[in-house]
């Protein structure tokens, strides 16, 4: 029997014990009040009078009617370009220790997204809850004593005017705690090296020293590391390699659309476990093995809010209409798609972060990503969220016994026609007019407006089948690799023909 991972064991099923549960509405209640109280002294909590709104009878309705909605721009342009530029307490005291850098899944300029002190405390306790909630689910004593594998961007954070910039997994990696370093892999040197497909290689020369029990990072990017580390050592698959593998911590984007071409690179199952970690912030993570919806952290350093994901209050580019109303936790409802607002303590204020969340579990504030506005596929009237594509994929790759990890798609005009082009990444050889009328029927027997539109302006549907490595090569080519880099799901037109272009000449 492992001494450690007894002990680790023992010390998680304690502090579980002793731990109250949450009551998330009151802890929403306490998070904005902290919020408002510390930041009233700041630029924007005079300009929004932070002081009354904290002093009014109902203060999460007032912070809702006093403060518009921010995307990234809004927030920058008004506000954040003086906190880039080194002033002080603009909209959080003081100035930040790191910007998180993040293009996210749209164009290559890098946002640069505030991280406070406030904000990585905030996250490393987001982490050890989600350590905590391991107690939940089934593992041996052996798995805590085991490494772990946390596959994000450099380490090598790049200093600038007084702070360090880089992606946020880069950023929260170089603050892990003395004590989990023995446990982390590949350790400080590998994960310094910030060109990734060396990094990788690294990785893959030196796999065999670890002992990994878990992994952690976003699903395309841990696919391809464990494919190097598999060609490398010429094995079957990666339990060859880590036999005690048996947790995997995904990230950023929905695990469903990989598991199929991620369990067969396993030679026996594993637990998987959801995080939502963004630039912005730890959001969510997944506690307890019964579901792989998420739990909001509602008593961290965010404050949520919900706007209904409505076609009449969102605007072309994604965007949320100012008059679209919000509500707060104790009022959303299942079934419902949301647009997700967050205020935190690293200065973001109702701040629209871009993604869609539906609520599995009220009571215990359970989500789970729905898709990003951005990525809202509404051209023609016909209503495609990512999810739902995301859903009839599943439902493809069933019909077909194939493998369907990657896609993208855009309302194209086809002979002055609006048609969906897709784009699905397989390994399948199936004809692709087949797949074409196989996709469409599953999207309108599972939505109503689908259904409609394609009665309607929509008047066809294309498949175009590609190996799945063009998708991660394209974002490699558009922005950086590894990290939170995550591929665009819906395309504009524009976008659309450059990705074309690139899969035609990766052809050639």
């Amino acid at each position: 029997m492992s001494l450690i991972g007894a002990i680790i064991k023992g010390a998680i099923h304690l502090k579980d014990g002793l731990t109250p549960s949450v009551d998330h509405i009151k802890a929403q209640k306490a998070v904005l009040d902290h919020l408002l109280d510390t930041a009233k002294d700041t630029a924007f909590g005079k300009n929004y009078d932070f002081e009354a709104i904290a002093q009014s009878e109902d203060s999460q309705l007032a912070f809702s009617k006093n403060i518009p909605y921010f995307d990234y721009n809004k927030l920058k342009e008004e506000w954040w370009d003086k906190v880039i530029n080194g002033e002080e307490n603009i909209t959080w005291p003081g100035s930040p220790d790191y910007f998180a850098l993040s293009s996210g899944t749209t164009g290559k300029t890098s946002k640069r997204i505030p991280v406070t002190e406030a904000m990585v405390s905030a996250i490393r306790q987001a982490g050890i809850k989600q350590v905590e909630a391991l107690s939940n689910f089934d593992l041996p004593i052996s798995f805590f004593d085991k490494d772990i594998m946390m596959l994000g961007s450099s380490t090598d954070l790049e200093e600038r005017d007084g702070h360090l910039e880089g992606e946020i997994s880069g950023i929260t990696a170089s603050r892990i705690p003395f004590w989990f370093e023995s446990y982390y892999k590949p350790g400080k040197e590998i994960a310094k090296i910030d060109d990734w497909d060396e990094r990788v290689q690294k990785i893959a020369e030196e796999a065999t020293q670890f002992d990994i029990g878990a992994l952690s990072g976003i699903p395309s990017w841990m696919e391809l590391m464990i494919k190097k580390v598999i060609d490398y050592h010429k094995v079957d698959n990666i339990h060859q390699i880590w036999p005690n593998l048996q947790v995997y911590t995904s990230g950023g984007v929905a695990f469903s659309p990989y598991e199929k071409s991620f369990n067969a690179l396993l030679e026996k199952p594993i637990t998987v476990i959801d995080t939502y970690l963004a630039s912005e912030g730890f959001i969510a993570s997944q506690q307890r093995p019964e579901t792989d919806a998420m739990q909001l952290i509602t008593d961290g350093g965010i404050y949520f809010e919900f706007v209904p994901f409505d076609a009449e209050y969102i605007n072309q580019d994604g965007s949320i209409k100012q008059e679209a109303p919000s509500i707060t936790l104790d009022k959303v409802e299942l079934d419902q798609d949301y647009v997700l607002l967050i205020s935190t303590v690293s200065g973001a204020w109702r701040y629209v972060i871009g993604d869609t969340i539906e609520f599995t579990d009220v009571e215990r504030a359970e989500i789970r990503i729905t898709g990003r506005t951005k990525f809202f596929l509404n051209v023609v009237g016909s209503q495609l969220s990512v999810n739902k594509m995301n859903t009839a994929l599943r439902a493809l790759e069933k019909q077909y016994d194939i493998q369907i990890p990657e896609f993208t798609l855009a309302a194209v005009r086809i002979d002055g026609e609006f048609n969906h082009h897709w784009y699905l990444g397989t390994e399948s050889k199936e004809d692709e007019s087949n797949l074409a009328e196989a996709l469409d029927n599953l999207l309108q027997e599972a939505n109503k407006n689908y259904r409609v539109a394609r009665t309607k302006a929509l008047k066809g549907v294309k498949v175009t089948t590609v190996d799945p490595i063009l998708f991660t090569e394209w974002s490699g080519a558009q922005k950086k690799k590894g990290g939170q880099v995550k591929m665009g799901r819906v395309m504009s037109e524009e976008k659309f023909e450059a990705w074309k272009s690139f899969v035609e000449d990766a052809s050639k």
